[in-house]
């Protein structure tokens, strides 16, 4: 068996929004979507879209659907919690640091202190159900820092990092550790949802829309698709995976988790449930969407191919400039744009058995992504030149507004179909005014950044042919 061959008994299964074309032949979806045809021994390996691992042709025919992101994985029981060691970095979050000890019963932790007003000492954890190691840092070196020392102690093969703002559910653990069953996987992240209900409307606001939730729905992290990268809120990691790629880089105070993932991902590398207790003081929260802007420039230096704030084909690009003109021959060239798109793809479908409605359904969805894309680009990346431009234009003014309010309804509309059901509802008006003011404060940020950097990567956008 290679070292990459997935092990037997461990299953994929076909995501439930990929379309199945034709009699079987292919397969259209993934993140980024693409067209994946199936050889008729392959169709007859999938059964209801489920597909077993029991020899190397089944094992091949796994990875082919997991690397084309068309697929999920369904693990057999993975590693012990003895394999693990959880590290927590903590400065002047006491409260939270006992609260989520709390909930690592039988775990071994190390507890990093970075620099603490009062520091962490041992003594507070008598009575802990774990076992718990405390390291300080006399003066804060940042989270980045903390977590590598906490790093250099652990002496298991897999480590997992928790923030002490944090709250692990039960069961999150064992749904991740499955996932270290494929020998290329380096790092598993939960879901990230908030801790406690909402109280005042940024609570409500949080709960759907969190910097930290990533989404209710699975996915591979890979650059430029729908979950491009995982916060190191809460991470569970192959501890060697780590140290290849030389840890968290230090230099970085935010945005450390984002450039670990790319590192990973660049080395060959790719259900649970922790809640985080969210900033919710309309201050605070404004202060940290800027703070989290402020990381996209510095990450754009390190990884200039992955920062994009727009990654779009040019025909869609095109095609709906053409259509925001507003004029008559504006529409008309929009339209022949669209016609010449659908016939694209219908070339690159046509041995696929599908019909014109599945070429006409892929050519709407490509260009109704390309236009939230544009709309959320628009409001949150380049908010000062739309600005500029609704001050100057009154047809520009008239997009902006469209783009500003179709952006905020459609993610509230997304977002509240992945809420939990107890979660206390935030109507579209409030949600769509501070999705505004999350964009504004995380735009500024960003440009912040870019100049703070003399580097505007953040800012360029990635047009494809």
């Amino acid at each position: 068996m290679t070292a990459t061959r997935l092990p037997d008994g461990f299953a994929v299964q076909v995501d439930r929004r990929v379309r199945v074309l034709g009699d079987g032949s292919a397969l259209l979806g993934g993140s980024p979507t693409r067209l994946l045809r199936l050889a008729p021994a392959a169709r007859g390996l999938l059964c209801d879209g489920r597909l077993k691992v029991r020899d190397e042709v089944s094992a091949e025919l796994a990875r082919i659907l997991l690397d084309a992101t068309v697929a999920h994985p369904r693990p057999p029981s993975g590693p012990s919690h003895r394999d693990v060691t959880v590290v927590i970095p903590v400065r002047n979050n006491a409260s939270g640091l006992r609260r989520l000890v709390t909930s690592l019963r039988g775990l071994r932790v190390i507890v990093v202190d970075d620099g603490s007003a009062c520091p962490v000492e041992s003594d507070d954890f008598v009575g802990a159900h774990c076992d718990i190691e405390v390291l300080h840092h006399p003066h804060s070196k940042g989270p980045a820092a903390a977590r590598n020392t906490g790093l250099a102690a652990c002496t298991t093969d897999f480590v997992a990092f928790l923030d002490s703002d944090v709250t692990p559910r039960r069961g999150w653990l064992e749904s991740l550790l499955g996932h270290f069953c494929d020998p290329t996987v380096a790092l598993v992240a939960p879901r990230i949802v908030s801790l406690v209900e909402g109280e005042n409307p940024v609570a409500r606001y949080e709960a759907l829309h969190s910097s930290l939730d990533l989404g209710q729905r699975e996915a591979p992290v890979l650059p430029h698709s729908t979950v491009s990268y995982v916060p190191s809120a809460a991470i569970v990691c192959r501890s060697s995976a780590i140290r290849d790629v030389g840890g968290f880089d230090e230099t970085m105070h935010s945005g450390e988790d984002v450039d670990l993932c790319w590192r990973l991902i660049e080395a060959g590398e790719p259900i649970a449930l922790v809640a985080h207790d969210h900033r919710t003081q309309l201050r605070d929260w404004i202060a940290r969407k800027a703070f989290y802007g402020g990381s996209a420039a510095p990450l754009a230096v390190r990884h200039p191919d992955k920062t994009a704030p727009l990654v779009i084909s040019g025909g869609a690009l095109m095609a709906w400039i053409l259509m925001s003109i507003g004029t008559g021959l504006g529409r008309l060239a929009s339209l022949v744009i669209a016609v010449l798109t659908g016939r694209r793809i219908a070339r690159a479908m046509r041995c696929a058995e599908t019909s014109f409605l599945d070429v006409l359904a892929v050519a709407t969805r490509g260009l109704w992504a390309a236009a939230l894309q544009l709309a959320s680009a628009i409001c949150r990346h380049y908010w000062p030149l739309a600005l500029l431009a609704a001050i100057l234009s009154r047809r520009c003014r008239r997009v902006v507004l469209i783009a500003a309010v179709v952006d905020g309804v459609v993610d509230w509309l997304r977002r509240r179909e992945g809420a939990d059901d107890d979660a206390e509802p935030i109507g579209p008006l409030t949600y769509l005014v501070l999705k505004r003011v999350d964009d504004l404060a995380y735009g500024a940020g960003l440009w912040y950044g870019v100049v703070r950097e003399r580097n505007i990567g953040a800012l360029k956008p990635q047009i494809r042919t």
